[in-house]
């Protein structure tokens, strides 16, 4: 039975490039010069953060929007990036951000994702498999038409499609 695996990996090597890359345009900006503004990339197991230093607010969203610029152009998709958590100052004037990094499927996305499948009347199903949800149907055509049901319908994450399987 044809199946394919729908994930929320970002590319890893990519990833590393970009924070490589804002670093070193840091390090020379005029902008940055004696402060000590950067950012680190932290991998424990399966979670990634990414941490920004910086001296103040200011320079803090300059470093995001450097990091952002370099996701894009290296095509790391930022919404695999939670920007929501809150500056924190960590002694002096100086601030740090962690920002985590999205990978795999919540249970809540996975719980919707599944409803939505179920509920577009394709002769496919949908099972979560961990971090991923599997979808298997009868035919490709449907499997087809549940991959752009969901690059339509669900548009606060990047998903991926791994595994498609005859």
């Amino acid at each position: 039975m044809p199946s394919f695996d729908t994930v929320l990996e970002p590319n890893l090597v990519e990833l590393r490039n970009a924070v490589d890359q804002s670093n070193k345009e840091i390090g020379t900006r005029f902008d940055f010069k004696g402060s000590d503004a950067r950012i680190d990339l932290a991998e424990k197991g399966k979670e990634r953060t990414l941490t920004l230093f910086a001296d103040s607010d200011f320079q803090l969203g300059q470093v995001r929007d450097v990091m952002l610029g370099k996701l894009s152009k290296r095509g790391v998709d930022v919404r695999f990036l939670d920007l929501d958590a809150k500056p924190e100052k960590i002694g002096g004037d100086k601030l740090k951000q962690a920002v985590p990094v999205k990978v795999g499927i919540d249970s809540d996305s996975a719980k919707r994702i599944q409803t939505l499948v179920k509920q577009s009347k394709l002769k496919v199903q949908a099972s979560i498999q961990g971090d991923a949800v599997r979808i298997s149907g009868a035919k490709r055509d449907d499997l087809q038409s549940a991959i752009a049901l969901l690059k339509r319908d669900v548009t606060e994450l990047p998903l991926g499609f791994d595994n498609f399987r005859d």
